[in-house]
C-alpha cells in the first residue's frame, strides 16, 4: 500500500525536528500538515498521493521558468555525467561571474557559495573586514538566512513563528546588530546620527519578499545609498529573491542605485542549492586568498548548480523583453483576486512587485513589518486551507510572497480564480 503524505510526516516527526527540514515547511502556522512532493513539471506540482496543485511557491523563487524545465534537466544530466563535484575551479564558474558581473554595473569581481544565507554571512564579513568596524544595521521584518546576526526581528519563518529573535544568538553579538523599520527615513536617520561611526555595513531587500512582499517608497532606497556614502558605511543589497526575479538584473538594474555589495542566491542556481556575493573590486579583493578576510566552502560553485543556472539565466536573458509580459500576467491575477475579494466584503490588501505579490489579509497600506503584523493570520490560514483543497499551492504563511513563473498558464490561473471563488463562497 502506498504511503500517505500523513504516514511520511509521522515517520518524519520521529527522525527531524519537526517533520521538515525548513521551519515554515510544517504548515504550523496555517494548520494542518504539509504534502509530500513526488514530482513537479511546469506550473504543476504533484504529491505522494497523486493530487496536483498549480504552485506559488515554486521552490521559494528559483522556478522562474517552472519546474523541471527541459533545458534545465538536460543541462543538470549532462553536468552529473561528468561528475558532481570536483573540489577544484571549473570553466562553469567563471562562466557565472562573467555572466553576474556583466549584468550588475555595480559589481565588479563576485565569489559563489552555496546557499543565500552564506552570501550574506559572508558579505557583512568581509564588511567588517573592509571597514574595521563591527556593528551591522539591517531593517525589521527583513530575513537575511539564519546566521546569527540577522535573526534579530527578522522576517521568513522568525516573522511567521512569532520569534523575536533566537535561542542561542549570544547577546553581545545581537547588540551589534542595529534595527530600524523599513521605510522608516526619519528612525534611518536618527540610527545613523547615532551609530554612523561604528557601522561597517547596512544590509536590506530592496523588495523586502519575507515579510510578504512590501516595496520601497519613493526615494528611500535613494536615501539610503546618499546617506551611507556620506557615512563610508557599505551598502549591500540582498538581491536573493530579487535578483533575475523582478527583472532581468533585480531591482538596481531597474532603479539604477548602485550598492557597494550585493548578495544572490535562487534564480542563479536554476533550482539547485546556490549563493552569491558581489561587488567593487577594492572590496571583494579583501577576501583570502586575495586578502586577509577568510571564506571558503567544499561545494562553492558545484558544477551541477553552475550548469542548472546558467541554462536558467541564459533562457531569461533571451528573453528579458518577456518580463513585461510575465507582470502583466501576475497584475492581472492579482487584480482578479483583489475583486473576488472586494465582493465578498473581505477586506485584503496586494502588495505586488512584478511576478512577485503578497495578500495580507488587512484594509490597511502594508509598508513595513509592523503594518504587515496587523494582518489577520487566521483569515490567511483559513484562505490558505481553502486554496488547498481546491488544488492551489500558496505559501504556508502569511508572511511570505507567492511566486508566477513563465510556465502559469491562463488555465492555470482560471483554475486559481475558480478555487477563489468557491472558498469565498464557503467563507
Amino acid at each position: 500500500m502506498a504511503w500517505t503524505s500523513e504516514d511520511w510526516f509521522n515517520l518524519a516527526c520521529e527522525l527531524i525536528p519537526g517533520g521538515v527540514n525548513s521551519p515554515v515547511r510544517a504548515y504550523r502556522s496555517v494548520g494542518g500538515m504539509p504534502f509530500f512532493v513526488e514530482q513537479a513539471a511546469g506550473s504543476r506540482i504533484r504529491d505522494v498521493e497523486g493530487k496536483e496543485y498549480v504552485d506559488y511557491v515554486g521552490s521559494w523563487g528559483p522556478m522562474i521558468l517552472g519546474h523541471a524545465h527541459p533545458a534545465v534537466v538536460t543541462a543538470i544530466a549532462e553536468a552529473a555525467a561528468r561528475g558532481t563535484s570536483y573540489g577544484a575551479p571549473t570553466p562553469g564558474e567563471v562562466e557565472m561571474a562573467m555572466l553576474l558581473v556583466e549584468t550588475f554595473p555595480s559589481i565588479e569581481k563576485v565569489r559563489l557559495v552555496s546557499s543565500g544565507t552564506e552570501a550574506v554571512m559572508s558579505a557583512i564579513r568581509l564588511a567588517r573586514g573592509f571597514t574595521g568596524r563591527e556593528k551591522i544595521l539591517k531593517f525589521e521584518g527583513c530575513y537575511h538566512g539564519h546566521a546569527d546576526s540577522l535573526l534579530v526581528k527578522a522576517g521568513s519563518g522568525v516573522a511567521t513563528f512569532g520569534i523575536p529573535g533566537s535561542p542561542g544568538v549570544p547577546k553581545e553579538l545581537a547588540a551589534l546588530t542595529i534595527t530600524v523599520p523599513f521605510n522608516n527615513q526619519v528612525a534611518l536617520e536618527a540610527a545613523l546620527a547615532a551609530h554612523g561611526d561604528e557601522l561597517a555595513c547596512v544590509i536590506v531587500e530592496p523588495v523586502p519578499g519575507n515579510m510578504g512582499v512590501v516595496l520601497p517608497k519613493p526615494g528611500f532606497l535613494e536615501t539610503l545609498r546618499e546617506a551611507t556614502r556620506e557615512r563610508a558605511i557599505l551598502l549591500i543589497f540582498d538581491e536573493v529573491i530579487s535578483g533575475f526575479r523582478v527583472a532581468w538584473g533585480g531591482w538596481q538594474t531597474v532603479t539604477d542605485i548602485a550598492p557597494d555589495l550585493t548578495c544572490l542566491g535562487k534564480i542563479i542556481g536554476g533550482g539547485l542549492p546556490v549563493g552569491a556575493f558581489g561587488g567593487r573590486a577594492d572590496i571583494m579583493d579583501h577576501l583570502a586568498p586575495a586578502g586577509p578576510v577568510y571564506q571558503a566552502g567544499t561545494l562553492s560553485g558545484n558544477p551541477l548548480a553552475m550548469a542548472a543556472g546558467l541554462a536558467t539565466l541564459r533562457i531569461l536573458q533571451e528573453n528579458a523583453e518577456h518580463y513585461e509580459s510575465l507582470d502583466r500576467k501576475t497584475f492581472s491575477l492579482c487584480f482578479d483576486l483583489k475583486t473576488l475579494f472586494d465582493e465578498k466584503g473581505i477586506p485584503v490588501t496586494i502588495n505586488r512587485s512584478g511576478s512577485l505579490f503578497t495578500v495580507f489579509f488587512t484594509a490597511n497600506p502594508v509598508t513595513d513589518f509592523a503594518m504587515a503584523a496587523k494582518s489577520d493570520t487566521e483569515a490567511y490560514a483559513r484562505w490558505f486551507r481553502g486554496m488547498l483543497e481546491r488544488g492551489i499551492s500558496l505559501p504556508p504563511s502569511q508572511f511570505e510572497a507567492c511566486f508566477v513563473s513563465f510556465a502559469h498558464t491562463d488555465e492555470d490561473f482560471e483554475r486559481t480564480l475558480t478555487a477563489c471563488r468557491e472558498t469565498l463562497a464557503a467563507w
